[in-house]
């Protein structure tokens, strides 16, 4: 679907490691060029006319975001530099100021380690308690288990919509709905659904939202949180600087701008920001569905064919997403990677930023092949003609 728009598939790679991050469509470069090659300038501080156009280009993008997830309003979306920052920011600037001591956080050992480590260092600064919700025989999180590790200290529920392993599709929907009733806050790590899935803040009930351009086909560099209003009004920022000041003066008095401009301090990556908007218009164009679909048909072929191989051992082949987690019997994941790169295979091998699931996989390191819309099943054979020769590895790899 849509090769041709992607140059780099030319040298004749077969990419498979998107979970970490996506190639990128022609059109999302030339926008980037563009900035830099005909109306380079700073946003929100010149008046001649290339600093008129960049502010045109930047402030287009919180309007393609907000209605990518269907927020109320642009004063919603912040940029921010990826999810990480996103997270950081939802943790550090409004939960440490709202969190008590023994209040608990719920998370799951599947979630990447954006979404554990600031709840952690939180925990260890002022005491909260950071619970996992257990997952299923599948290792996948299910509404039962939520419902059961809820109690009366449940402050917030903070969970990816697909987990970047295991790669099932949490039912946000049902959690947003839970968290209402029960007065949760409901924070939701999208980096891995957000060019996959459709996604609606309001019908979701979602208090924080965060992603990623690099994982759904824009440039590195920059992110998005997605904040309800009242709640970026009480949350600080974690950045002090130009741009997100409305005044200060020499006797210490300072007043800041109003979110979301009152967290992003300094010069932001401009021309990362007019490429994530492409990348939006990019994938609204195609449609989310459209993708979801084919990526998932792609899926379950991998899996009918992996399954064939007496000696590959599957993690998720249950799971709705188009990530599947894999070893071959014996044989350390990162060989499997370097025999695989033999034959211009790109996968991921690891832990893929999810060391505690290790408690629930019984292994600490999987091969991960995730898929994208530019990805075909004459790719998949390719791989399983590798796999199936696997015997082979060692001699490749040494």
């Amino acid at each position: 679907m849509n090769r041709d728009d992607f140059p780099i598939l030319n040298s004749g790679i077969i990419y498979f490691d998107n979970g970490a991050t996506t190639l990128k469509p022609k059109c999302v470069v030339d926008k980037m060029i563009d900035y830099y090659t005909k109306y380079t300038s700073n946003i929100h501080r010149g008046d001649y006319d290339n600093a008129m156009k960049t502010n045109e280009a930047y402030d287009e993008v919180r309007e393609l975001v907000r209605d990518l997830i269907n927020a109320k309003n642009i004063s919603e979306i912040v940029y921010t530099s990826g999810t990480t920052e996103s997270l950081n920011l939802v943790a550090f600037g409004f939960f440490k100021k709202y969190l008590k001591k023994d209040d608990e956080v719920l998370i799951n050992k599947a979630e990447h380690a954006s979404n554990i480590l600031p709840w952690l260092v939180l925990q260890k600064e002022i005491g909260i308690k950071v619970k996992y919700i257990p997952l299923d025989e599948n290792r996948e999180l299910t509404i039962e288990n939520i419902k059961k590790t809820i109690t009366d200290k449940t402050k917030v529920i903070s969970v990816a919509h697909i987990s970047n392993v295991i790669g099932d599709i949490r039912d946000i929907e049902q959690i947003g709905k839970i968290c209402k009733e029960k007065n949760i806050y409901f924070v939701v790590d999208a980096a891995q659904s957000i060019s996959h899935y459709k996604i609606d803040v309001e019908k979701a009930n979602i208090d924080f939202l965060a992603f990623s351009a690099h994982k759904m086909m824009g440039p590195t560099g920059v992110g998005i949180l997605y904040g309800k209003k009242e709640l970026l009004d009480k949350t600080d920022p974690l950045k002090y600087g130009g741009g997100m000041n409305q005044n200060f003066e020499s006797n210490g008095e300072y007043v800041l701008k109003t979110a979301p401009i009152k967290f992003e301090a300094g010069t932001p990556p401009i021309a990362e920001v007019i490429g994530l908007g492409e990348a939006i218009k990019y994938i609204k164009k195609i449609g989310v569905d459209k993708i979801h679909k084919y990526e998932l048909e792609l899926k379950e072929y991998m899996v009918e064919e992996l399954s064939k191989i007496p000696n590959i051992i599957l993690y998720n082949k249950n799971s709705k997403s188009g990530i599947l987690a894999f070893n071959v019997e014996g044989v350390f994941s990162q060989d499997t990677s370097v025999y695989l790169n033999h034959y211009n295979i790109a996968i991921r091998a690891g832990n893929h930023c999810a060391k505690v699931l290790k408690d629930d996989l019984d292994i600490k390191n999987t091969c991960r092949v995730s898929l994208c819309l530019y990805n075909t099943k004459e790719e998949i054979d390719v791989l399983i003609k590798a796999l199936k020769n696997s015997k082979d590895i060692f001699k490749v790899v040494i």
